[in-house]
């Protein structure tokens, strides 16, 4: 936690010292002190499908916790075993995972927007004992419960259907008290999968010191957070890190409370009203979302909301959206950097440092970030390398789930490489040039092409495929698809559409390819291996043609 009254970003670095126990436990720290301390003390305002409020305490949130630690006890789960979570925001999402550290296994945060394919190779890969879902997920994991061998039992908190069990009834059979485990900070306590370049999904551990890790970094990006009447929300979904480790647990651990809300699509106008009706005071709202609330007209004239802070990350912000941000919302967004493996790492702060044009901020305090080149010599200043952070750090990963080899690469030396480029300059900033890997960033999703080019060619029509990212003005980034058809196959824009489909259903939502392109063949090297600068530039010129 950063010290009071800062007057600087060089104060804050000065007083700054970490304070990691030894032995040290998320779900105790997010939910069991402020239950001892105030049971009723406010933790969730959740807002359902028809806009009405309902309030949670600590207290509330701690017996329902400790009712779940104790059914999955009742299930023979052991600390180290692995536990879905399959839901949109609602307060059974938040007890879940409290519920998992509290007993000492370890919580997977799944999107509701997976769909059976994905989930099948995440759920697979870690190894996942127990699902907590809903109707919906239920009805895709019905679809592949043969294949997931591990898996004991699914529960779902809208009642039994599709071999599931219903949560709550099984819930009431158990008892509020719960001794929790005795974790260590380093012991595991999450997966959460990120897409990589090639192949499928990687699955980053992180031990329970990783929320002590992420406090700088929501403090600074939240202008010194906590604060008497804060109040946090974000649209993002809590199976992003962004949602569970940048908004609910580093609240919960300050005893802030938290709105939630699942938005069957999210509307600009509809945040508006959100922060207005349920006095919003601090939020993460992603460039996406910031973009389309740019849309709104007049929208301090039409809304009564009074914002303490804004932050945004997941995609770079532009001077443009900086100035609409502080005529809309009468503050400057802090911008902040991070990723899955090694989050919050750099901010901008306005309440203690200037806010640089093109910069996003500078390195967090308590982080060791610099910018090195491939033998991992640190850069001076204006030379551009690889944006890195040194270990230890308590932010960082335990490594890739049963991926050593991932885990290794990450690495040069000391020094954990973001996959991005960039500069310091003389005073500190970090600016980011780009990307030297091919994930795709696209409405604050980071995406990798490889698991959706593997989707793809399973298509009957489709003999090659290649997947990259071209630029957009609202998403940042989509992802386009360039195919090679099968001899006995015409491209059309039905073909486009099935392969589009064909994604939808079984990755996500959010992956599929918005444009399809057909080829006769794709650009390669030599030595067989796709160069997918010379795609992005053709699809540049297609883009021109049409």
């Amino acid at each position: 936690m950063l010290p009071p009254s800062l007057t600087s970003y060089d104060d804050a670095c000065e007083r700054f010292r970490w304070e990691i126990p030894g032995r040290y436990n998320i779900g105790v720290d997010a939910c069991g002190k402020w239950a001892e301390r105030d049971f009723g003390r406010l933790a969730l305002v959740f807002v359902d499908q028809a806009g009405k409020a309902h309030e949670y305490s600590f207290g509330e949130i701690h017996e329902a916790s400790n009712r779940l630690g104790n059914l999955l006890l009742a299930q023979g789960l052991q600390p180290g075993d692995r536990i879905g979570v399959l839901l949109p925001q609602s307060p059974e999402t938040a007890f879940a995972h409290i519920a998992a550290f509290k007993i000492g296994c370890v919580s997977i945060p799944l999107f509701t927007l997976f769909g059976a394919e994905a989930l099948q190779y995440r759920l697979n890969d870690s190894g996942a004992s127990i699902v907590i879902t809903n109707a919906e997920g239920a009805a895709k994991l019905a679809e592949i419960r043969d294949s997931l061998t591990a898996l004991r039992a699914v529960f779902s908190i809208e009642g039994a259907s599709d071999g599931t069990l219903d949560l709550h009834k099984s819930l009431a059979q158990h008892s509020t008290s719960l001794t929790p485990a005795d974790t260590a900070a380093d012991d595991p306590a999450v997966i959460i999968y990120t897409s990589g370049t090639t192949g499928q999904p990687k699955g980053a551990l992180h031990a329970h010191r990783v929320l002590l890790g992420h406090l700088p970094g929501v403090e600074i990006s939240h202008n010194l957070f906590p604060q008497e009447g804060d109040r946090m929300w974000t649209p993002a979904d809590w199976a992003w890190i962004g949602g569970l480790f940048d908004v609910l647990l580093p609240a919960w651990h300050h005893g802030i409370p938290v709105v939630a809300h699942r938005f069957q699509k999210f509307t600009p106008e509809a945040a508006f009203q959100l922060m207005q009706d349920h006095q919003v005071r601090n939020t993460f709202l992603p460039p996406t979302a910031l973009k389309m609330m740019r849309t709104v007209p007049d929208p301090q004239q039409r809304w009564s909301y009074r914002l303490r802070s804004v932050a945004s990350g997941g995609e770079t912000l532009g001077a443009e959206l900086l100035d609409w941000g502080k005529r809309t919302f009468g503050l400057t967004i802090n911008e902040f950097y991070g990723q899955t493996e090694c989050n919050m790492t750099v901010s901008a702060c306005a309440d203690i440092m200037p806010v640089r044009p093109g910069a996003i901020g500078k390195p967090v305090p308590g982080h060791r970030l610099a910018v090195i080149d491939d033998q991992g010599k640190v850069q001076v200043a204006g030379q551009t390398g690889h944006i890195a952070v040194q270990r230890p750090d308590p932010v960082m990963f335990l490594g890739y789930w049963n991926n050593e080899k991932g885990t290794q690469e990450k690495f040069i030396k000391d020094w954990l490489v973001t996959g991005d480029t960039g500069f310091l300059d003389e005073d500190g900033y970090v600016h980011f040039v780009g990307r030297n890997d091919d994930v795709i960033t696209s409405a604050g999703y980071r995406i990798g092409p490889g698991e959706i080019e593997d989707c793809i060619l399973q298509h009957p029509a489709v003999k090659m495929v290649a997947v990259v990212g071209a630029p957009d003005a609202a998403r940042t980034e989509v992802v386009v698809a360039v195919v090679v058809l099968q001899d006995n196959h015409k491209p059309d824009a039905e073909l486009a559409r099935a392969i589009q489909d064909h994604v939808k259903t079984r990755l996500a939502a959010h992956e599929y390819p918005r444009e399809v392109y057909f080829v006769d063949e794709l650009p390669m090297t030599t030595t067989g291996k796709m160069v997918r600068r010379d795609l992005r530039q053709l699809i540049e010129q297609w883009r021109q043609q049409s």
